[in-house]
């Protein structure tokens, strides 16, 4: 399962209940709702809901998936300025700032960073694989705040997130951390992005894993097939792929699970709402600048965010466009902010997504049946490399997961 994804959560007004079984604090959910109406008001047509601030792309990962580790040493030895950091905070005014990376707890100025953005009131999601947590942590870091929310990077169950981040033990590592932090009154979400391949079943195990552990709520999102990534095998390519697996995911959902994004998106990625992607957003500050167009494509970089808006063709970008990087996308970041703005843009909308916060179980004999029939299927990390047990092809891989190809992908970065 990660783009690799990164925390851009959404939060829509709840019916009174219901935000309990959602897990995003009221004040939250009002903050967005109010910024989404006054800029309707103010007949903006192109809005920042999630500033996606990435400090620095080092990590201490090599995830196979992930596209912004691959850049050559002087560049991922670069750290955003801390001013500059704030100043594009300032400029961009979303009310939501994820932090991704690379590993944001190797940025040096990550503790002044969140604390500068909690005096600014902004609702934070620092997104981290955790292997760092539980001793910056007890190093006393950081202090538990509202607008501050550890987004853990989750890649399933043990055995598929290991051998998604391509590294034994990190599983373990991090649902330390995510202990750790809940303990001590820190907001912790989990963030997990389904690759081909992946288990159903395996993946409704997980969410019962990280209930367990008491996290506020989990998001999904399916990856998206980065140029620089070393694995192209496993992407989700298909858009009807990906509803069927999400459908077989989200259906018959037990009561217990709570999911911190907007329930319209969820709806998305079951193949229940077609959306147009907006891609302005979730817009992207780094150490290059304003990333154009999006958290996931590199079309250039503008100097300010007025002129990203202004100067970027986006007309361009999205399905619609015949844009040939955009048509089997169906990421968060450029999906949700769709379905935030169609909860606020009419009634429609607002009550579609009253509707599903409320009758949020989805039951789907069919889906039930499916994911039955999924359990007689070869899983797991053999099966994503297309092996048997004693390491043979395995007969019909290439409808399970990724060429034998990956194997020396897999390994060698596995490896390092």
């Amino acid at each position: 399962m990660v783009v690799r994804q990164r925390a851009s959560t959404l939060p829509t007004a709840a019916p009174k209940g219901v935000s309990q079984r959602m897990g995003v604090p009221v004040s939250q959910m009002w903050t967005v709702a109010s910024y989404v109406l006054t800029q309707r008001l103010k007949r903006n047509k192109r809005y920042p809901l999630v500033l996606m601030l990435e400090p620095l792309f080092r990590c201490n990962l090599a995830c196979a998936g992930c596209g912004k580790i691959q850049y050559p040493a002087h560049i991922l030895k670069r750290d955003l300025p801390l001013e500059d950091a704030l100043a594009a905070v300032d400029e961009c005014g979303a009310p939501m700032v994820s932090i991704p990376g690379g590993e944001p707890m190797l940025y040096p100025h990550i503790r002044e960073l969140v604390q500068g953005l909690i005096k600014r009131k902004k609702y934070i999601y620092l997104c981290t694989n955790a292997l760092l947590l539980k001793e910056k942590l007890d190093a006393g870091w950081f202090t538990p705040s509202k607008y501050l929310t550890f987004s853990v990077h989750m890649d399933g169950q043990e055995e598929h997130h290991d051998f998604s981040v391509c590294r034994e033990g990190t599983y373990a590592k991090a649902i330390e951390g995510v202990k750790q932090a809940v303990k001590m009154g820190f907001r912790v979400t989990t963030n997990t992005t389904l690759f081909g391949g992946a288990d159903p079943n395996s993946v409704r195990a997980f969410f019962d894993e990280m209930m367990d552990v008491n996290v506020e709520g989990m998001m999904v999102s399916p990856g998206y097939a980065y140029s620089k990534a070393p694995d192209q095998k496993s992407f989700l390519r298909e858009r009807k792929n990906t509803n069927d697996l999400f459908s077989m995911i989200l259906s018959n959902r037990k009561k217990r699970w709570r999911f911190n994004q907007s329930p319209l998106f969820l709806e998305f990625l079951m193949g229940k709402r077609e959306y147009e992607c907006t891609p302005w957003g979730n817009p992207t500050y780094n150490i290059f600048g304003w990333q154009k167009p999006c958290y996931l494509l590199q079309d250039g970089y503008a100097d300010t965010f007025k002129e990203l808006i202004r100067d970027t063709d986006w007309d361009n970008y999205g399905r619609a466009s015949g844009n040939t990087a955009c048509q089997q996308c169906m990421v968060h970041c450029g999906y949700e902010p769709s379905a935030v703005h169609h909860t606020f843009a009419s009634f429609g909308g607002l009550w579609g997504t009253v509707k599903a916060m409320i009758f949020n179980r989805y039951a789907n004999p069919r889906a039930q049946q499916r994911l039955n029939e999924e359990r007689e299927k070869p899983h797991g990390p053999l099966a994503q490399l297309g092996l048997t047990v004693e390491g043979k092809p395995a007969q019909g891989a290439a409808v399970h997961g990724a060429a034998p190809a990956t194997v020396t992908t897999r390994k060698a970065v596995g490896a390092a």
